[in-house]
């Protein structure tokens, strides 16, 4: 292996890690050597998750939490730290929800928050208590947001999720300047059409398959395997001075 690559006695949350993109992420974390904490909202499917990571081998913890809230957030990362070991050395804040495909004209209030109540404040709430973390232990780390295409494309009749996906790229990249001085670097992901429970929906449609799949260079689909690499490489000491990068990962879709 190379060795900036060995995770071995190094620790991760991921939110939203029971399903989709953070699942791939864990389940790659941990076959790098990485203890790894998932968090998700759905008890049942937590625990799924986590017995099927742990089936995998390495060591593997779980933990519900609502990260809209605040409070749940607070409780669960200082849970995390001591089921760690003491020690966070990463975290994803991967959790989100999609939108409804509202127009604008026809949006209620209820619906764009609770679209930014997970996607923005969520990202709030978790790099913050990271970041405090990681600024007490003084050893640095690795932040890392899962934004989306939408954050740099039009995303008609999906404003909302645009909005709350471009404000979490702009919010890592002012993090990024702010905290390289305790050497924790700060990095978003942008997911193309990705094969998950989220995305389901819109792939069971002809119309859309048919649309979007000329539009995709690489002609596939991605699979959440394709989030294993680049969550190894920017938890690793290979990333060391990568910061404030919103790196996209859509088989060549924003570029056609």
């Amino acid at each position: 292996m190379y060795k900036p690559f060995d995770l071995s006695g190094r620790t991760a949350v991921i939110t939203g890690g029971n399903g989709g993109i953070g699942f791939g992420m864990a389940r790659a974390l941990l076959d790098s050597g990485a203890q790894v904490m998932i968090w998700g909202s759905n008890p049942a499917k937590t625990e799924a998750a986590r017995q099927r990571l742990a089936d995998g081998g390495g060591t593997v913890h779980s933990l519900v939490c609502d990260v809209g809230s605040e409070e749940a957030v607070d409780q669960a990362f200082a849970e995390s730290v001591e089921r760690l070991g003491g020690r966070v050395d990463a975290c994803f804040a991967n959790a989100g929800v999609s939108g409804k495909g509202n127009l604008l004209v026809d949006m209620s209030y209820d619906e764009f928050r609770r679209v930014l109540r997970i996607n923005l404040d969520g990202v709030f709430f978790t790099f913050r208590a990271a970041a405090r973390h990681m600024m007490a232990h003084g050893q640095g780390g690795s932040l890392v947001a899962t934004a989306s295409t939408a954050a740099v494309e039009g995303a008609a009749r999906n404003s909302h999720y645009g909005a709350s996906k471009g404000a979490v790229t702009s919010y890592c990249r002012a993090l990024a300047v702010e905290l390289a001085r305790y050497r924790i670097r700060v990095n978003s992901i942008l997911p193309g059409w990705i094969e998950t429970e989220m995305t389901e929906p819109s792939f069971s449609n002809p119309r859309f398959r048919d649309n979007v799949m000329p539009r995709i260079p690489a002609r596939r689909w991605g699979h959440i395997d394709d989030f294993g690499g680049v969550a190894v490489w920017l938890m690793s000491d290979a990333s060391s001075y990568l910061t404030g990068e919103q790196m996209l990962i859509d088989g060549g879709y924003t570029k056609f």
